[in-house]
């Protein structure tokens, strides 16, 4: 199990535990969440200093990854995390200001790598998320759901070291079975996609007895079982063995067989298939 995935995992408990004890909990700030965050252009910061009032201010990260503060003047910070920011502005402080200085640094708004939403939704495009963002709020800012969006959204997440892991939710779960446990913590730099239902088309030819274009729903499995089901049947002059033709990618068809009888008794798996895959049901001889 990967990181990416543990911190998912990590991230569903967590909020399951935060439902059981919101009563008692204390609200957490957007720093809590965002771990490592590094700090970059565009971001904006909360700093709060209870020995110096001038530098309680929000401030937004410069395109070259300045922060200019009050007394302290112009800090890079790009890179940083809110940690670091703090630890640092604490060393300036009691370096020039203050014996003590009681520092907190907050990142208000993660404009540098906002979350990202694509799809089936009424208003796509990036969201700069501040605080704890779920998954449904995410959804919602980007106008809910369209009429298209199919069965699946698919949570995308880049670690620093670019690779790329990806939550598979059921959009049934997090809408209406009421399991509230896929309404994940959203992180800076996330894609959240919705794809769309699409019809696609599955061709059965020979010996069944509608042959002709089939139409299926994207998010459907098809299979040849549900194909030729939906084909209504083989006729009697059918013969087992079915070919399954594909086009690839360089544009050659790949052929291959499949026995029908043993599929159907279990004994074969039923193959998957493809938009523009074609069946062809051959005539028995015997």
């Amino acid at each position: 199990m990967n990181r990416l995935w543990t911190s998912w995992i990590a991230g569903i408990l967590a909020f399951a535990v935060s439902v059981s004890l919101a009563a008692q909990a204390p609200s957490t700030t957007a720093q809590e969440n965002v771990g490592e965050y590094p700090i970059g252009p565009k971001d904006l910061l909360e700093i709060r200093v209870l020995e110096v009032p001038e530098l309680n201010v929000e401030r937004r990260v410069s395109d070259g990854g300045i922060l200019d503060l009050p007394l302290l003047g112009m800090l890079p910070v790009s890179g940083m995390t809110a940690t670091e920011v703090r630890d640092r502005l604490q060393s300036l402080l009691m370096t020039k200001y203050v014996n003590r200085a009681n520092v907190s640094v907050t990142v208000k708004e993660f404009a540098s790598k906002p979350v990202s939403i694509v799809g089936a939704v009424h208003k796509p495009g990036s969201l700069n998320i501040s605080g704890r963002w779920y998954l449904l709020q995410a959804i919602s800012s980007a106008g809910g759901l369209t009429e298209a969006a199919g069965k699946k959204i698919f949570v995308l997440r880049r670690a620093d070291n670019g690779l790329t892991d990806t939550l598979e939710i059921k959009t049934d779960d997090l809408f209406r079975n009421n399991t509230m446990q896929w309404n994940v913590l959203l992180l800076p730099g996330d894609t959240v996609n919705i794809p769309a239902r699409r019809m696609v088309r599955v061709f059965c030819l020979g010996e069944v007895k509608n042959a002709g274009a089939l139409e299926f729903d994207s998010d459907d499995r098809i299979s040849l079982l549900s194909v030729i089901a939906k084909a209504g049947g083989l006729t009697d002059r059918a013969s087992n063995s079915i070919r399954i033709k594909r086009r690839g990618p360089d544009g050659r068809d790949a052929e291959t067989i499949a026995n029908y009888r043993r599929i159907v008794a279990g004994k074969d798996p039923d193959p998957v298939l493809r938009a523009d895959d074609v069946l062809i049901v051959k005539e028995s001889f015997f």
